[in-house]
């Protein structure tokens, strides 16, 4: 008897509908529905996953919050079996994965095409998803609807650069259901704005409103903030002035977390980094020792070597002793 979560039950409701689904598509459509049974179930028991409440719980207990951002599958696959707290599918993914100049580039199709990605490779990963540029501040309406793609793709929550024009939109937000983290301090989808990369907070007056619009955020609902590039003390301050969590990057140590990029962390690619970015491993060097060996391994005609290859299923001089036989036939 099928459960009232069963695939078979669920496919049943397309019968009569006029709709037939192919057999990749109920293929999908069955993998979709377990994974979000089991993520339904996780989250009941509380079996290994990192949730929203837990951000506050963990700043209560003055425990760090540890976050990474994630972009594909094959990484979060990776990072579900570290200990991360949670994973943020970043806008940055335009500039490191796609070789974009800033974050501008990232639209809700990229944006939607990376949290799907990062869910299918962990049901396991705490997801936040970047809203990327002009995504939340077209209107009230078109934030709310991209914010419901993004959750949709498998984000636990959604991501927003800024407070002013977000005034409306961040507590419809929470009213729908829709966890919402801040970002404050150095806006990337600002660039041109602000004239560059550069550490926010410096004059009193610049710190005042930066400590203000993390009180706003606070008392809109967000569950927690980022705040980037600014002065140490200056996030210090934010961090006992909120009661959500604050999550720096390059903003000193005194915060309630961490978070850097992926590839930043482990030395993968070619930009220049930033000062506040701590490179642990440098896998540059060692993928392209790694491709060089394969290369030498190539040429040198030692791979594949035997235990690499299939065994033997032609004959190559019965073959031509057949065909000789029926040319002279």
């Amino acid at each position: 008897m099928a459960s009232a979560l069963s695939p078979e039950r669920t496919l049943s409701s397309w019968k009569g509908t006029g709709k037939e689904l192919t057999a990749h598509a109920r293929d999908l459509a069955i993998t979709d529905l377990c994974r979000s049974t089991l993520l339904l179930f996780r989250e009941l028991r509380g079996d290994g996953m990192f949730t929203i409440p837990d951000f506050q719980k963990k700043k209560q207990k003055g425990q760090p919050l540890v976050l990474l951002t994630c972009y594909d599958a094959w990484s979060a696959s990776l990072l579900e079996a570290s200990s991360l707290d949670a994973v943020l599918v970043g806008d940055s993914v335009a500039m490191v994965v796609h070789g974009l100049p800033d974050t501008l580039a990232a639209d809700m199709d990229m944006m939607c095409l990376h949290t799907a990605s990062v869910r299918r490779g962990s049901d396991k990963l705490c997801i936040i998803a970047d809203m990327p540029f002009m995504a939340s501040r077209a209107s009230v309406k078109e934030g709310m609807h991209n914010a419901a793609r993004l959750m949709r793709c498998g984000a636990q929550a959604v991501k927003i650069e800024g407070w002013r024009g977000h005034q409306k939109l961040i507590p419809r937000l929470v009213d729908a259901g829709i966890p919402v983290m801040g970002h404050l301090g150095l806006l990337p989808q600002s660039v041109h704005l602000s004239g560059g990369y550069k550490v926010q907070g410096r004059d009193q007056s610049a710190a005042d409103t930066l400590v203000k619009e993390a009180q706003e955020l606070e008392k809109a609902g967000c569950f927690s903030v980022v705040l980037e590039c600014v002065p140490s003390s200056l996030a210090k301050a934010v961090s006992k002035v909120v009661k959500i969590p604050v999550i720096g990057i390059g903003a000193g140590n005194q915060t309630d977390g961490q978070i850097l990029v992926f590839h930043d962390l482990l030395g993968l690619g070619t930009r220049p980094l930033p000062r506040f970015v701590r490179q642990v491993l440098n896998a540059n060097t060692q993928m392209l020792d790694a491709v060089e060996s394969y290369c030498s391994l190539v040429r040198q005609g030692d791979f594949p070597n035997i235990a690499e290859s299939y065994g033997e299923s032609y004959d190559q001089s019965n073959s031509e002793s057949t065909s000789a036989e029926a040319q002279h036939g």
